[in-house]
Formats: structure tokens, C-alpha cells, sequence
């Protein structure tokens, strides 16, 4: 839904469209509509956008915005930018409300992502289980 006055879009340079593509539908699952051969839109990942043929890169270094991605897992999801060729620019690092991690995208553009403190390690535990130990308990008691 589109929210007056809201952010709404945002575009970014690509060198290679297809490596840029490629990398995101890897990374993090995205699919993309061509409009012609020198862009491409996303939608429906937190914020749409699309990357355009350019030169150009985006980096914060230069005075250009960051994007930064939330994951609940920091480690996986840098596991998966790592597998779909991106490069890790800063390593994980924490800073006061978490962790995260800068990378580059086949075409130069930098991103971040980011994660509450604590998240390295989730536990999956069986509703059974959970009920066993409930009920255990209760019956300790």
C-alpha cells in the first residue's frame, strides 16, 4: 500500500544488470520485472525499487545512503551473500542496538545487515518436547 508521503522507492546503479540480478535472487530470494535492457524492478522486499544501467556505484563512504536489510540470523544470511559472490566489506561488528555487517554487490553497490544483539544462535525446539518439560515440571511439583 502506497502511505502519503512515506518512502516508497528506491533506485539503484548497476553495471551489470544480469550480475546484479542474479545476486539478489541468490541472496535473498528476489525476482525481478526487465523493463527493457537497462532496468530492472523489485517488489514486495520491505521497500520496491530497481536497479538502472550505470557506470555508477553506491557507497556510504562517498556520502551515499545505506540500505540496510534485517535478518534474525546474521550469520546465515552472511553465509548466503558470501555463496551468492557478494563480497563482506566490514565484518560483523556490534554497535549499541546490535550487530551487523557491510557488503558489496557484484556491481559495487554497498549494503548492510543488520540483527538484534544475541541472535547468532536460535533454538528450534520441538512443541512436544516443550510440552514434555511443562508437563514434567508440574508433575515435580
Amino acid at each position: 500500500m502506497n502511505l502519503h508521503e512515506k518512502l516508497n522507492y528506491v533506485e539503484y546503479p548497476s553495471k551489470n544488470l544480469a550480475a546484479t540480478k542474479q545476486f539478489f535472487e541468490a541472496a535473498f530470494g528476489w525476482r525481478f520485472v526487465d523493463y527493457g535492457t537497462d532496468y530492472a524492478a523489485f517488489s514486495n522486499e520491505g521497500l520496491d525499487g530497481g536497479f538502472y544501467k550505470s557506470e555508477l556505484a553506491s557507497h556510504s563512504g562517498q556520502g551515499a545512503a545505506l540500505l540496510v536489510f534485517y535478518s534474525q540470523i546474521l550469520e546465515s544470511t552472511e553465509q548466503k551473500i558470501r555463496e551468492a559472490s557478494g563480497i563482506i566489506s566490514k565484518e560483523i561488528f556490534s554497535f549499541p542496538g546490535g550487530r551487523r555487517f557491510h557488503f558489496i554487490e557484484p556491481s559495487g553497490n554497498e549494503f548492510a545487515v543488520w540483527s538484534e544483539p544475541n541472535t547468532s544462535v536460535i533454538m528450534h525446539v520441538d512443541a512436544d518436547v516443550v510440552d514434555e518439560i511443562v508437563s514434567g515440571e508440574k508433575n515435580a511439583q
